[in-house]
């Protein structure tokens, strides 16, 4: 299968879910970024406790709503 003939699929798979099905996606992509982020941050500050890596966390997602 083609990338467009791929991407032409993902879309139509899209357009048949729910609004629900589709909210779900997003907020699990939402967490998984998230997660991410905080496994970076543990590897830069290996010292921060849980508290600290949420506040970096926050930090990094207001910097990138100013942008």
């Amino acid at each position: 299968m083609s990338p467009e003939a791929a991407l032409a699929a993902q879309i139509e798979r899209y357009r048949q879910m729910t609004c629900e099905e589709r909210v779900m996606i997003a907020l699990r992509l939402h967490e998984m970024s998230c997660e991410m982020a905080r496994m970076g941050i543990r590897r830069q500050h290996p010292e921060a406790d849980d508290a600290e890596v949420n506040r970096l966390l926050r930090e990094r997602l207001t910097l990138a709503r100013t942008l």
